[in-house]
């Protein structure tokens, strides 16, 4: 969506208060041994206690409140009984709607002690977020966003997940326009003051190809490599663009 009103944009900013709310609620509780099905209802009860519900659950019907990955999947995990480990990277994707307005952000998180590249791979996908934020500005076209992103992966020694990307919100998860981690020359909209875009470096230590799992839902590396995930909702501005999840 583009942002008409100081209304809207402050309905927005409360949308991304609410999903940071989410994040660290959850990243409190994260050790080895709690179930991604327990870091999802302390999730979901940090959002119906501000005001808010699961966006992936009441758009899309998916099984859980909040997108929890391990390791080699990439996104769009199912809350279980899986228990975490020493060693384990865990993605945690938030989205929510609150008054009928959409934010989203994700984080890699490392569980305890894990290995050199482990901790190679989410620096990369934050500084490539970073780096983005240079042209995710009024005047850049889409495929720069991309562009940058690459670039920054491709520096460490690491790949996009070609698959997946960031994408227009606001109203609902996914709106136009599509914002992919490479420099796609079909992605040629201009950013305009005012548009809100989720820009989201999604990157793995191998080739970055990514399957859907037998669950229907998750994606994850076709080589069984680890992978991260880095967002943040924005809104485009003439100048750095407003964080609304930070």
């Amino acid at each position: 969506m583009s942002i008409g009103t100081p209304e809207e944009l402050e309905a927005l900013r409360a949308a991304g208060v609410v999903v940071r709310r989410v994040l660290e609620a959850m990243k409190k509780q994260i050790r080895p041994g709690v179930t991604t099905a327990e870091l999802d209802r302390i999730g979901r009860e940090t959002m119906e206690a501000n005001g808010a519900r699961s966006a992936p659950a009441s758009v899309y019907g998916f099984p859980g409140a909040n997108c929890i990955s391990v390791n080699d999947e990439a996104v769009h995990g199912i809350p279980g009984d899986r228990a975490l480990r020493e060693g384990d990277l865990l993605k945690l994707d938030v989205t929510v709607e609150k008054d009928g307005f959409m934010a989203d952000a994700a984080e890699t998180i490392a569980v305890g002690a894990v290995t050199a590249e482990a901790r190679r791979l989410i620096s990369c996908a934050q500084r490539a977020f970073q780096k983005a934020m240079l042209v995710a500005r009024a005047g850049y076209r889409v495929s720069e966003i991309g562009r940058v992103v690459e670039r920054e992966v491709r520096r460490h020694g690491f790949s996009v997940i070609r698959e997946l990307g960031g994408h227009g919100i606001g109203r609902t998860i996914h709106e136009e326009p599509r914002v992919p981690n490479y420099a796609d020359p079909e992605a040629r909209q201009v950013l305009t003051e005012g548009l809100v875009i989720a820009v989201e470096p999604i990157i793995a230590a191998g080739s970055g190809k990514a399957l859907l799992a037998c669950d229907g839902w998750t994606m994850r590396t076709a080589d069984g490599s680890p992978a991260a995930h880095y967002e943040h909702t924005i809104v485009i501005t003439r100048g750095a663009p407003l964080l609304l999840t930070a």
